[in-house]
């Protein structure tokens, strides 16, 4: 409780930021279809999201030096807050695309000031404590973001000022914080090659998690849409998916303690499969949402599985240099998949996201398997202990 006081203001601010963010995660491919727009140019709209990310990542750091965090934190919310009213106002898919992309950089310099933040706070031995409670204000936050975008029409601004009204109030108690901001982030380099011969596992899993879960946020809310007119069925779809992976993440990672890490995302990929096709085969029927729920189970844990696979495996000064590794690929395949799948469900409807995902999840689950017969370089015995993230 202790370390959990020295960032309250940070956290509330991550809370209102996220209910905006989950808010225009769904609202925006919703309103996208609401006007005519194609499942593919949809699509592309998510790629720009991600691209957006990954420019992000990369770049905010310098910005964050040069200005600190609570300024960085007020800037971006700003450009972020500009960027959702910006789609509320202009219909046109090159507007969509821009102002996509611009919301991509915005949340990934968020997440950055956020993070780096906690980091920063935190012990030792507080970290992980500290971090689980971030990752589920997060989640628990989008999904209430989920339940809001039915207070008007999705053609309507309501929604849409509700979402930059949140972002906006977000700035309000970081704003407001007496305490010290932490030291500047530094820029840190990306190395693929290196995970993947640290951990072919952890690679595997987290693009697989960019695929998946990536096109989750892009074109889930356009999934359900396909099944239901109705917002509010829309809404619980999106937030079965996100209450799955929060409340199932943290015994999951408990479970990865306690064997090869390996063979939990071997788990959670076979389950990641049957799940995407109970999910597209259980359409119009009574158990669809339980379909939905433990598919966000099975999918949204596998982010933070990868992670903690690769920080097994680091050594020294490495973590930190495979962890942004980490959550890059995670973007590329979030960039990559999209593009792809869009098309597919413009020319063979809606169904065919969760069957591609149930496709994507065997694949991977089949090369993990082949992976589990090689020796591990570690025990474990000598897993670091689990710590909650999101993708």
């Amino acid at each position: 409780m202790q370390a959990l006081a020295t960032v309250t203001s940070l956290l509330l601010s991550t809370s209102l930021l996220l209910i905006g963010q989950g808010m225009q995660l769904t609202l925006l491919p919703l309103r996208a279809s609401a006007n005519g727009l194609s499942d593919f140019i949809i699509g592309v709209s998510a790629s720009c999201y991600f691209l957006g990310f990954i420019v992000g990542c990369i770049g905010v750091p310098a910005t964050i030096a040069r200005v600190g965090h609570i300024r960085s934190f007020a800037v971006l919310t700003a450009v972020m807050t500009s960027a959702i009213l910006g789609m509320e106002m202009l219909d046109g898919w090159q507007f969509l695309l821009v102002l996509r992309f611009l919301t991509g950089v915005a949340i990934a310099g968020l997440y950055t000031v956020i993070e780096s933040w906690l980091n920063c706070q935190a012990t030792p031995e507080s970290r992980g404590r500290i971090l689980s409670v971030y990752t589920f204000i997060l989640l628990i936050s989008m999904a209430l973001g989920q339940a809001l975008i039915n207070v008007g029409p999705v053609e309507s601004s309501t929604p849409f000022t509700l979402a930059a009204v949140f972002l906006v109030l977000a700035i309000v108690p970081v704003g407001l914080t007496s305490r010290l901001a932490p030291a500047p982030v530094e820029s840190t380099r990306v190395g693929f090659g290196l995970l993947y011969r640290r951990s072919r596992s952890a690679f595997a899993g987290a693009l697989l998690s960019g695929l998946v879960v990536g096109s989750f946020w892009s074109l889930g809310a356009v999934f359900a849409r396909g099944n239901s007119d109705s917002q509010s069925d829309i809404s619980w779809f999106i937030s079965a998916a996100i209450l799955g992976g929060a409340l199932l993440q943290y015994p999951i990672g408990l479970l990865s303690d306690r064997i090869d890490r390996r063979k939990v995302m071997l788990l959670l990929c076979l389950g990641g499969a049957l799940t995407s096709a109970a999910v597209a085969a259980s359409t119009g029927h009574s158990w669809h949402l339980a379909a939905v729920f433990m598919f966000g189970a099975m999918v949204m844990p596998l982010y933070a599985i990868a992670l903690a696979t690769a920080a097994d495996v680091s050594q020294g000064s490495e973590f930190v240099q495979i962890g942004t590794s980490v959550l890059l690929l995670n973007s590329v395949g979030a960039v990559s998949a999209p593009l792809f799948l869009g098309q597919l469900m413009t020319l063979f409807g809606a169904p065919v996201l969760f069957w591609s995902f149930a496709v994507l999840c065997l694949l991977f689950t089949a090369y993990i398997a082949v992976q589990l017969r090689g020796k591990r370089a570690i025990s474990v015995a000598e897993q670091v202990p689990f710590s909650a993230a999101a993708s």
